[in-house]
């Protein structure tokens, strides 16, 4: 557990920061600050499975999953006031589509990364990552948002605003709000997917591998 710590607390940093920065909206509410610190589980999941192997990535993925479901729990506990109501800082379908998403999209990534591993340094993690967050951006819209999945009145009442018909992207055709939000948020994932080769290069590049 004591090699694996760093990676842990990197991945907890990570899942608690973008639980707080989504609260934050940037670009008229296209997306928040969390879409871009999110991102970065998949460089630490990576990381600690090139350096560790696939059973120590694993072990981080599921740390970060409980960090991650503690944080929906107490979300859901905070209540914030609105026009005459009020309404839970984490919605239900958020918090499940979430913990959903992330268990789902890491061990994905994991897999696939131990597959391709043997590859160029840059095939496995680009490759992992850009699949494992595709993954992740449809599961995560889809269970939170979409008018097709209901979990109850009440629960699809907290997000019913997503299905406001907007101009996608803010200056296309009319489509649900979630949909351009999913697919804001998939390009922030892809960018930084490629942005974190270089850290990724630089981490390797100084731990010596032991699997």
């Amino acid at each position: 557990m004591t090699r694996i710590l760093p990676g842990v607390i990197a991945m907890a940093i990570v899942v608690v920061a973008s639980n707080i920065l989504v609260q934050f909206l940037i670009l008229d509410g296209l997306l928040t600050w969390g879409a871009f610190t999110y991102p970065l589980a998949f460089l630490v999941t990576d990381v600690m499975n090139r350096v560790y192997g696939v059973s120590a990535a694993r072990r981080v993925v599921f740390i970060g999953f409980a960090v991650g479901v503690i944080c929906s729990l107490i979300g859901s506990q905070i209540m914030i006031q609105g026009d005459g109501y009020e309404f839970p800082a984490v919605a239900l379908r958020v918090a499940i589509g979430s913990a959903t998403a992330f268990l789902v999209a890491q061990l994905i990534d994991v897999a696939i990364f131990q597959r391709l591993r043997d590859g160029a340094w840059w095939k496995a993690p680009l490759t992992s990552t850009f699949i494992g967050s595709t993954i992740d951006t449809a599961l995560f819209f889809t269970i939170a948002f979409s008018a097709t999945v209901s979990f109850g009145a009440a629960a699809d009442g907290e997000v019913s605003w997503a299905w406001e018909a907007v101009p996608f992207l803010l200056s296309g055709p009319e489509a649900p709000l979630w949909v351009t939000l999913a697919v804001a948020d998939w390009g922030v994932k892809i960018a930084i997917a490629l942005i974190a080769l270089i850290p990724f290069r630089l981490i390797i590049g100084r731990l010596q591998p032991i699997t």
